[in-house]
């Protein structure tokens, strides 16, 4: 594929973008760089007056709060993590509400925790939120909401929920400011002579293993996390491009089809926003392993996992638990939502449907896992 051409046909069916700003963007030396920040919004505002929504998510609250309170070494425990966070996040809503109040427009504040995207009424509810704001022709600023961070409901960072806020969306573009030019075919932090590649076609584990060990100077995520992105964006059929947020207006070269930075494009084959969910947003609470009959009739799509061939249940789950369904090797096959507790299914695997109603006394389901609330893990 010619990357040129790739990129302009790309950018020009483009209406809805989540713009992920990294720490390294927003933020400098003395602090929020509310200079970059105010230099990006004009540019989000250009395209905003020709018909273009934009959803921000943004990095920067922790680098803000730190530098605002003068830690000499920095924030080291969550607690501190959580407090400079209460503190960065106000000045970074402030710089950002200022900026767009310049051009006549209102941001909104989201901060989201996984909680919010594993439950399933939580998510349809943070999607009404972000669809209304974009309805009133408000900018959502999206954030993990940091203060009350513990592992637990811990997204990781604000690339995958980039990513997820991408999805939620249904946006066209998942454009990622950081600081590199773009994904290279080596860390240039420790090859001056790193070359950027201006367009991935399919993200291959040969691609995968070219992002370890880069990291971003200021946030958490580095290259591998912005890839691992780009695959979960890229199972709903949204392309990325990675490019580096301190060039000058570098969104309207990006949005005008200029080939800088690096743009990915997404899965041939796209999953259901349902799915989607599913598969990035829940975590397992046991697993199944199955046959090896039953491990290829899964890997080509569109059956349901029947009790039959269940061959060894792992973990203490309830009915309607994400679980993870392994081949007899142990290899992640798939993940879905079972019909069955641990306790139930442990009595009836290996057994065909019509002898549960007398193992169990009832029959909930034929199936341990419906072909509906099943998604196929990606190679």
């Amino acid at each position: 594929m010619n990357p040129e051409t790739v990129r302009k046909q790309t950018v020009s069916k483009v209406k809805r973008v989540v713009l992920k700003l990294g720490s390294s963007v927003v933020t400098s030396e003395s602090g929020l760089d509310e200079t970059a920040i105010e230099g990006i919004v004009d540019d989000v505002c250009r395209y905003k007056r020709l018909g273009k929504e934009f959803i921000i998510v943004s990095s920067g609250a922790i680098a803000a709060g730190v530098r605002r309170l003068d830690l000499k070494e920095g924030a080291r425990t969550i607690p501190q993590k959580q407090a400079a966070a209460s503190v960065g996040q106000t000045r970074l809503m402030a710089a950002y509400e200022e900026a767009f109040g310049k051009h006549g427009y209102r941001v909104g504040q989201m901060l989201l925790t996984r909680d919010d995207l594993i439950h399933r009424n939580r998510y349809l509810n943070a999607r009404n939120t972000l669809m209304t704001l974009l309805g009133w022709n408000v900018t959502p600023i999206i954030n993990e909401n940091d203060t009350v961070m513990v592992e637990e409901i811990k997204l990781g960072d604000n690339d995958n929920l980039s990513a997820l806020v991408a999805t939620l969306a249904e946006v066209d573009l998942l454009l990622t400011l950081t600081d590199q030019e773009g994904f290279m075919d080596c860390d240039p932090q420790t090859n001056p002579d790193a070359c950027l590649i201006p367009l991935v076609e399919e993200l291959t584990p040969d691609i995968m293993k070219l992002a370890e060990g880069s990291t971003s100077r200021v946030g958490r995520g580095g290259m591998a996390s912005k890839l691992e992105a780009a695959t979960k964006a890229g199972r709903f059929g949204i392309p990325m491009i990675i490019a580096r947020g301190k060039i000058p207006h570098i969104i309207p070269r990006v949005m005008e089809g200029e080939l800088c930075g690096t743009l990915i494009l997404p899965a041939k084959e796209r999953i259901s926003a349902r799915k989607h969910w599913m598969r990035y947003n829940l975590v397992p609470e046991g697993a199944v392993r199955v046959d090896e009959g039953a491990a290829r009739a899964l890997a080509r799509g569109g059956v349901s996992l029947l009790p039959v061939g269940v061959i060894e249940v792992e973990g203490h789950f309830e009915h309607g638990a994400a679980v993870r369904v392994k081949d007899p090797s142990g290899k992640d096959v798939a993940l879905g939502l079972v019909n069955y507790s641990s306790e139930e299914l442990g009595k009836i695997k290996g057994r065909q449907a019509f002898e549960i109603d007398w193992i169990l006394g009832y029959r909930t389901s034929d199936e341990a896992i419906h072909a509906d609330n099943l998604v196929l893990m990606e190679t």
